[in-house]
């Protein structure tokens, strides 16, 4: 497959922590030489690019050896007169990891890319370029807006299968040649080992391919940092990656599952020695922002934040929530009070103030975990709720709360198009949530759209939780449990806009491409 998209969708550029800067310079002698590549550095793991918008994006490489990154960005694939940003200098403070912040790009554009790596000694031995496209966000409707989400990716011991062409779903994503991709959350399986084989329900045998960091369960940083690399190995998303800019969030297996700040492993638990999860989820975090390019995290420390809206023009505004940093301690669920919750209230402030003076027609608010599905945790041995919802039809509680008020506060403020996207619960599904089925009712109807897995075990559908008043409209899961990527039930969704009549339409699509169930809502609503 190509890598790159076809004429007229979108792709973004994903850049870097340290304060680039852009040189409007013609390219160095020797900057795309015939390569005489012995002893320069490489770019094994592809390109990424991320957090597109109009003027900006990051672009993200990954070294074998310390070396300077360099951007080349140009209207056209033979790149003559070149624009050029010299990017950080990588080594082992970020796993040989960098990434470039481009700015002042041209709106609606067509832009190609290609990154250098550069000898820190001798700039001119630079290794092999490597390239990818993307456009800019154009300035007014012109074109529309499609994109595609889903998340969940090697869990459960399902890893990159050889057999079966590795993670296969991303040509098909790329087929539909979307403006960027969303990642819902569980982008590794920091806590999911993945051994050479694995025995299929019925007779047979999977194959994976293999690394020493997913021999065991994530607990130091170069271990995380490895998990990253591990689905690196696949061609199919290293592809993907050049040709499609992403928006990624975290949810729990980037850490371990169903974590919660302040968690401490119990000692029955001896695959961790170390059983504080504030120190694993510091590590991950760090790894995290390593191997992603996101415009609110810095990569080497992993300050910043995971929550942040990215605009796509006046059509959309894609508002990323963080459901994992700021939430209180699983549990079951059932306190009158609750101002905490799944979001904390700084991020419930936060994510009030930008939906209230969003101009966008569509508002998605992409949710590492759903709203009225029934997620358990039984890590503890207690019945704690994982997401929530926790399984009391009634009037809301425990984390209910917060959302019951963001609810109430998107009706009374009169903000128009509110979508809900997420994955996690490995199967896909649309709930329409409406008030005269609810125990809460101060709200306006609303749709939540689910998809995932990617490349992991399938899981039948969760219970609903009647206090919002969803319905599940459509759903396919499996019937058994951790059914593996070979038994099918690998999905993603689509969210396409019409630039003339601002209809939003979602396609729920299974692993090839095949269209599921399609939904077109209307622009200018508050509720659905």
């Amino acid at each position: 497959m190509s890598l790159l998209p076809l004429p007229g969708r979108r792709s973004v550029l994903r850049g870097s922590l340290a304060a680039s800067a852009a040189l409007t310079l013609p390219a160095m002698p020797g900057s795309a030489p015939a390569f005489a590549l012995s002893g320069r550095p490489k770019a094994g793991w592809g390109v990424q690019a991320g957090d597109v918008t109009a003027h900006s994006g990051l672009v993200w490489v990954r070294s074998d050896r310390p070396a300077r990154m360099i951007v080349e960005t140009s209207a056209t694939e033979a790149f003559r007169s070149p624009r050029r940003w010299q990017g950080p200098l990588v080594g082992a403070n970020t796993d040989f990891t960098g990434t470039t912040r481009l700015h002042g790009l041209p709106a609606g554009e067509q832009i190609h890319y290609r990154v250098l790596l550069a000898d820190p000694d001798d700039p001119r031995r630079t290794g092999e370029p490597v390239t990818g496209t993307f456009r800019t966000t154009p300035p007014g409707r012109r074109g529309g807006v499609r994109f595609l989400w889903s998340g969940d990716l090697a869990g459960q011991g399902w890893g990159i299968n050889p057999d079966l062409g590795g993670y296969r779903i991303y040509d098909a994503m790329a087929g539909l040649d979307p403006d960027f991709f969303l990642c819902s959350g569980d982008s590794i399986y920091a806590d999911g080992p993945i051994s050479a084989t694995a025995a299929l329900p019925g007779g047979g045998t999977w194959r994976n391919i293999t690394t020493e960091e997913k021999s065991k369960v994530a607990e130091t940083l170069a271990e995380f940092r490895g998990n990253f690399r591990y689905n690196l190995l696949d061609e199919n998303l290293k592809r993907f990656n050049a040709q499609v800019p992403s928006i990624i969030q975290w949810d729990d297996h980037e850490v371990r599952n169903n974590w919660y700040p302040g968690e401490v492993i119990a000692d029955s638990d001896t695959r961790y020695t170390e059983k504080s999860v504030d120190v694993l989820a510091g590590r991950a975090r760090r790894a995290f922002s390593e191997y992603f390019p996101i415009s609110t995290l810095h990569p080497g420390a992993g300050e910043g934040r995971v929550n942040r809206v990215v605009r796509h023009g006046p059509l959309l505004d894609v508002f990323v929530l963080d459901m994992r940093t700021y939430r209180n301690a699983n549990s079951p669920g059932r306190q009158t009070t609750d101002p905490q919750g799944i979001l904390g209230a700084e991020q419930l402030g936060w994510l009030k103030r930008e939906l209230a003076t969003s101009r966008a027609v569509w508002k998605v608010i992409a949710a590492d975990m759903p709203l009225g599905l029934v997620v358990p945790d039984t890590t503890e041995g207690k019945p704690n709720i994982e997401a929530v919802a926790q399984g009391d039809p009634g009037a809301p509680l425990g984390r209910e709360l917060q959302i019951a008020e963001l609810l109430r506060f998107i009706k009374h403020r009169r903000v128009t198009g509110t979508v809900w996207l997420t994955a996690d619960v490995h199967h896909t599904s649309a709930q329409h949530y409406q008030p005269s089925r609810a125990a809460f009712t101060d709200f306006e109807p609303f749709w939540e759209f689910v998809s995932g897995p990617l490349n992991a075990g399938a899981f039948p559908a969760s219970a609903l939780d009647d206090t919002f008043g969803p319905e599940r409209v459509f759903v396919k899961a499996p019937t058994a449990s951790n059914v593996s990527p070979a038994g099918g039930y690998q999905f993603f969704g689509e969210v396409d806009i019409d630039g003339d009549s601002g209809e939003l339409t979602v396609r729920l699509r299974e692993q090839d491409g095949t269209v599921l169930f399609t939904q077109v809502l209307q622009p200018g609503r508050v509720g659905q």
